[in-house]
């Protein structure tokens, strides 16, 4: 809860107007949010999510989830559906929509190769913004939903103690992917790293048109935290960006 109000505070003096971020975390425990019935909810998790980014909370289970890759990129279901090369690639015709996001099925086969594998460690996960985190949750990932000058200050900020260049990454990959199963497999690395996403183009309409995403686990958020007041944020030349943010 300490983390919880000095970040707040900060966030208000540094990146006063823009949006706080969400949270997440996997639970075995019932409570800590109301769950989602099947179909209550948007199919999309990035959909979904729009109502947590305005102060509501969800539990989402296996059977929450409407989309298919939203189940897997959860880490709620390790298969992935039939002709799954086709539909990320050029279709059957007569058959299959191909989405044209990869040149050819052999393609999505090797790309998926080298897709990290990913399992929920609970039942539930649980989304919640920032500001309405209790002493009982336990937060393992903070999305930003960003416009450009926000997201340049939280990519600085995540450079600023690291002298490795990619310090941030930014994988292909569905939309949830990219807040949910990159930032938390990042959680248990040598040297966590922030995930910029959501360029995926069929969850783009679920958000603004200026906003990407930036994903960071907890431990190398609380870094950031810490390092705040000291880094790039205090000079005149961030003042000139912060201006702009809000309007």
């Amino acid at each position: 809860m300490n983390i919880k109000e000095k970040f707040t505070t900060l966030w208000s003096k540094y990146f006063y107007g823009a949006e706080l971020p969400l949270t997440f975390y996997y639970t075995d425990e019932k409570g800590h949010a109301e769950l989602v019935k099947p179909d209550s909810v948007p199919r999309c998790v990035i959909a979904a999510l729009a109502a947590a980014r305005k102060g509501n909370t969800f539990c989402f289970a296996a059977d929450s989830i409407g989309c298919f890759g939203g189940r897997r990129y959860l880490g709620f279901a390790q298969k992935i559906m039939p002709d799954f090369e086709y539909f990320l690639s050029c279709g059957i015709p007569g058959k299959l929509r191909g989405e044209r996001y990869k040149k050819s099925p052999e393609l999505v086969k090797e790309a998926m190769d080298h897709a990290p594998p990913f399992k929920a460690p609970a039942r539930f996960i649980v989304f919640k913004r920032w500001d309405r985190l209790e002493q009982s949750d336990n937060p393992e990932v903070a999305i930003f939903f960003a416009q450009p000058d926000v997201l340049s200050g939280l990519f600085t900020l995540a450079n600023f103690d690291e002298a490795e260049p990619n310090s941030v990454f930014v994988p292909f990959g569905a939309g949830c992917s990219t807040i949910v199963q990159y930032p938390y497999l990042e959680k248990d690395s040598r040297r966590p790293r922030g995930v910029i996403g959501l360029f995926d183009i069929s969850a783009r309409p679920f958000v603004p048109s200026g906003v990407l995403t930036f994903s960071v686990p907890m431990n190398k958020f609380a870094r950031m935290i810490d390092n705040m007041e000291e880094s790039f944020l205090i000079t005149d030349s961030w003042k000139k960006v912060q201006e702009r943010i809000g309007v």
